[in-house]
């Protein structure tokens, strides 16, 4: 027994360390898109992330942090605690399936033979290293991310209930139990994904203490969906949520000062914990005690989540949804901005609300009590637009366009339980999680969002180079799939209960997230991290097929030895290839650009400048830059989205390191929420050719009489009464400030008109107003050229591109072909001397589709600074532009992209008509190659076949200019024949 520990130990461990070299040698050296460098920022100086947080994780990330030399290597840090979790889920998984492995092999209390035990270790490593280079295991283990953490606590927890059952009969054998409970209890603080395997270990639990019954197992079902609801919903929000109330009642009904009903509420919580804990004791209730000690120590792991209000008292720079009080606390743990969507009965996206009715009482901590607040209003359907399984609600149009790819819509009709139940299948199971499933152990056709699986093989006829050349084009041959399936068949041959324990943890990991999540029909990004847990216990199968498939060995050879040493070699295979095809697309060892951009962004603006920014991609890199590196922190970055919301509002009047609180004039009593969170446009006669801006906010401010409209039961809500606005400008101010072009200095206006075609103004348009109104052009303000346009009201007349942002400047040039005017020598100057594009010019670097989209935006403003100094006869400078774009963001590294037709009249007219025509060609082949691939695909490409369409009218228009007629009607025709197959 001595000796099998030992080596069971030894190999563990050496797996881990194969796993640890790997996804160190392959870590991102600085932050990732999406939300790593938010919490990467967050973890660096313990700020407040989006809801509901990850605590235990960022005071996990802030200790990883420590170790960092200089700001620049905090990034690399926080990325090793995602490898090292990683690598820890692999060691527990490796030890996971080595005790269902010998229980198999070996009867208890026998040691095992040495085939068994060669058999038992090469089920372990070959699962276990399986799992580590799976492509989402892989993903999440080079990234600032919360869900190497979240697997870890799900490898870690499984592994122990496992211990905990061999244990079972000694006398302190429930402390794994307490163990567990304080895992789940920690789990909490980085993502909730873990408790989802709680009925898998209920059936361990069940299993080992009781005799097994249909009867007895439908229980153990319902008190594990139980604890799952008690902690989902009644300690994580609900503790809480009751504490709030009593905080209210203690300050609001007893005058009572702050704090004191929350006091109250945990001497009252701690009390009754002791009493229960005293009476187990006193009676030897056993059951009683271990189910109050798992209690306490959940409670105990869940105490991180003290960390979040306590930052937010601070008022740090980062500090989402403020919250620093239990009843803001509250709201951030039940995610309450997100909304929810029906799961088991709801209203289809058709129904029409027929009432509505208000919530519970909302409050916000006021000077000295708790002041109510406007009620949610949730709204009422009739039962007849109602149905089970509600999986068509979404009333967006893109969403509905969506949905009828999936399902035959017809309008005016609410869709049938049968469409729901297709969706279901075809969408939310087959093509949201079953891909994925595939993706991991069967292969993956590119990373073109949407793309299919990987059978056999990698066809190249018919495939675009873009798809062709992907290094995440990825085949395995079926081998982990057909593996983990033989594996499956043996386990339940062999041991049925082990089997079923092991499925419901693939089922709750996978496919019931997949049917809780209720996803909508489209997401920003593939969401295949979502389910790591569920191919983690898929690659508990990959190893036990290596029992299955000695045991088919040994049938012939007959000797237990050889068999298990050639079936773990041949097994070995499957890593071996996982490893081979997953190589190149995850490392991101040299990959730099999502910082870069960052900075090219933040570089675009001049000193103490405001900018507003679009959405995790546009934001989260550049929080990252100033909060770890201190990267200008001049600039105030402001999220639109975030600008509907009071405490963001509050936030951008505060300093910030060196940017200067915002000039804004109303008060929180006009942005409170639930206070001008929307301005519908009723139209006054009086006003209708306009109205001073300045004169619009100060009426705003005085909630005056004259924008007052009435609605519902005889609320009043404030209005704008006119779409056209002026603004007076200090003409001779503006000019010696001397921010705007020297070509249009003559052009400053003294007086500003626009118009905002809206019906309705949100309420960061309206802060927006007020920061113009305001600022009398003393600071910089700017908008990320990647803002929807929707967001410009009607401003982007009176635009300066400056690099990768707009300034706001009093000079009106309209313009079809893009907002404003350049300002040439800024930009240069940012462009040329300033961006960095670090490796983008290596071919051997995987790029996907979020550093694409980045690198076009750029590429089109090389584009333009080239044409607008083309245009002032510096052809020089020109030429230097397009080589120096060129070279930075070559075609080999960065494909095509429908920005790039504009650079083939431009080299033309600087004489270099060859490059110019090849090109032309270049591009002509690309698109039409791409879309013969994707109108073959189908609908789900809708977005590359309108990109290569508008790409296609392009390079017509740009063949025209540069006098290659005939070449233009070609691809006129050529165009005109995929435009008539899109309307089949």
């Amino acid at each position: 027994m001595t000796d099998y520990r030992k080596i069971n130990n030894l190999v563990g461990w050496v797996v881990f360390l194969i796993a640890t070299t790997v996804y160190v040698l392959t870590l991102e050296p600085t932050a990732s898109f999406w939300d790593a460098g938010e919490f990467i920022a967050c973890s660096y100086k313990l700020l407040v992330p989006h809801p509901p947080g990850a605590p235990f994780y960022l005071l996990v990330g802030r200790v990883f942090s420590m170790f960092a030399s200089d700001p620049t290597q905090v990034a690399w840090w926080v990325n090793l605690l995602s490898a090292l979790c990683s690598s820890f889920t692999v060691l527990f998984l490796f030890w996971s399936i080595t005790i269902l492995a010998r229980r198999i092999l070996v009867k208890e209390g026998e040691v095992p033979a040495t085939g068994s035990l060669l058999l038992i270790m090469g089920a372990g490593a070959v699962g276990a290293l399986a799992y580590t280079f799976t492509d989402s295991a892989w993903f999440s283990a080079v990234e600032a991310e919360v869900y190497a953490m979240s697997s870890f606590f799900t490898a870690i927890v499984f592994w122990a209930m496992l211990r905990w059952e061999s244990k079972v009969g000694e006398s302190l054998s429930d402390k794994w139990l307490i163990l567990i409970a304080y895992l789940i209890g920690l789990s909490i603080g980085a993502h909730l994904l873990n408790l989802v395997a709680i009925p898998a270990l209920a059936f361990i639990y069940y299993y080992r203490l009781y005799k097994p019954t249909l009867k007895g197992g439908v229980i153990a079902f319902l008190i594990s969906a139980v604890i799952v609801m008690a902690i989902l919903w009644g300690v994580i929000p609900g503790l809480p949520s009751l504490a709030g109330n009593v905080e209210v009642f203690f300050v609001n009904s007893l005058s009572l000062p702050f704090g004191s009903g929350i006091i109250f509420f945990v001497i009252l919580l701690v009390a009754a914990i002791v009493y229960g804990i005293r009476y187990s004791i006193k009676h030897q209730n056993r059951l009683l005690n271990t189910a109050l000690l798992c209690f306490i120590f959940i409670l105990i792991g869940y105490s991180s989540y003290m960390i979040i209000p306590i930052r937010s008292s601070y008022n740090p720079t980062i500090d989402e949804n403020a919250p620093d009080d239990i009843l803001s606390f509250v709201s951030y743990l039940k995610r309450e901005q997100y909304g929810d969507r029906p799961l088991l009965y709801g209203p289809q996206y058709n129904a029409q609300p027929v009432g509505q009715e208000e919530g519970a009482a909302r409050y916000v901590k006021g000077k000295d009590k708790y002041v109510a607040t406007t009620r949610k209003v949730e709204p009422i359907y009739d039962s007849k637009d109602k149905t089970l399984l509600p999986r068509i609600y979404s009333d967006q149009p893109q969403h509905l366009q969506e949905y009828k790819k999936w399902v035959d819509l017809k309008e005016g009709q609410a869709p049938t339980f049968g469409q729901n139940l297709s969706f279901l299948l075809r969408y939310q199971l087959g093509h949201m999680y079953w891909r994925y499933f595939l993706w991991n152990f069967a292969g993956r056709e590119s990373d073109v969002q949407q793309a299919g699986v990987l059978w056999f093989g990698k066809p190249t006829d018919g495939v675009p180079d873009r798809v062709a050349n992907s290094m995440a084009r990825n085949c395995f041959y079926l081998l982990p799939l057909l593996i983990g399936v033989l594996g499956l068949i043996y386990q339940v041959r062999k041991n049925e209960r082990d089997a079923f324990i092991v499925g419901l943890l693939f089922f709750f990991t996978g496919i019931a997230i997949a049917l809780y999540l209720n996803q909508p029909p489209i997401e920003p990004r593939e969401r295949d991290y979502t389910f790591a847990g569920s191919f983690y216990a898929f690659s508990i199968w990959i190893g036990l097929g290596v029992l299955g498939l000695a045991e088919l060995i040994n049938k012939g050879l007959r000797n237990t030895k050889t068999s298990a040493a050639i079936a773990s070699v041949v097994c070995l295979a499957v890593p071996g290839i996982l490893a081979a095809e997953g190589w190149n697309d995850h490392d991101r060892s040299d990959r730099y650009h999502s910082v870069d951009s960052a900075k090219n962004l933040l570089d675009s603006v001049a000193p103490n400048g405001i900018l507003f920014t679009n959405g995790d991609n546009d934001t989260f890199p550049l929080w990252y830059a100033q909060e770890v590196e201190g990267y200008r922190t001049d600039v105030r970055v402001a999220v639109l989205s975030y600008l509907n919301t009071d405490w963001y509002i509050d936030q951008m009047k505060r300093q910030a390191y060196k940017s200067d609180p915002w000039p804004l004039s109303l008060e929180k009593e006009n942005y409170i929420q639930g206070t001008n969170d929307y301005l519908p446009y009723v139209e006054r006669p009086q006003v209708a050719a306009g109205i001073d801006l300045k004169q619009f906010i100060s009426l705003v401010k005085q909630n005056h009489p004259a924008l007052q409209v009435q609605y519902g039961s005889g609320d009043a809500l404030m209005s704008f009464p006119t779409k056209n606005f002026f603004l007076n400008v200090d003409k001779g101010k503006v000019q010696q400030a001397g921010f705007v072009a020297p070509d249009f200095q003559n052009q400053v206006t003294d007086r500003m008109q626009w118009t905002i075609n809206k019906s309705l103004l949100e309420k960061k348009h309206l802060i927006i107003l007020d920061l113009l109104a305001t600022n009398e052009w003393s600071r910089p303000v700017y908008f990320s050229t990647t803002v929807n346009s929707a967001d410009f009201m009607g401003l982007s007349e009176y635009f300066q591109l400056e690099g990768l942002a707009y300034r706001v400047v009093p000079v009106k040039v309209a313009s079809e072909e893009s907002p404003g005017f350049l300002n040439k020598d800024v930009m240069y100057e940012n462009m040329m001397k300033k961006f960095s594009f670090r490796n983008f010019d290596d071919p051997s670097i995987f790029y996907d589709d979020n550093y694409y989209r980045f690198a076009a935006n750029a590429r089109d403003k090389f584009g333009k600074l080239a044409a607008a100094y083309l245009e002032s006869g510096d052809n020089a400078k020109a030429k230097e532009i397009v080589d120096h774009c060129f070279e930075q963001l070559p075609p080999a590294t960065v494909p095509y992209d429908y920005y790039t037709p504009q650079f083939i009249s431009i080299m033309a007219d600087l004489g270099d008509e060859k490059r110019a025509k090849d090109l032309l060609e270049a591009m002509a082949k690309t698109s039409q190659q791409s879309l013969d691939y994707y109108m073959e695909k189908g609908a789900l490409f809708d977005m590359e076949i309108q990109t290569n369409l508008f790409m296609m009218q392009q390079l017509i228009t740009e063949a025209q200019e540069i006098g290659e007629d005939n070449r233009a009607m070609e691809l006129q025709q050529v165009f005109m024949q995929y435009l008539q197959r899109m309307r089949r």
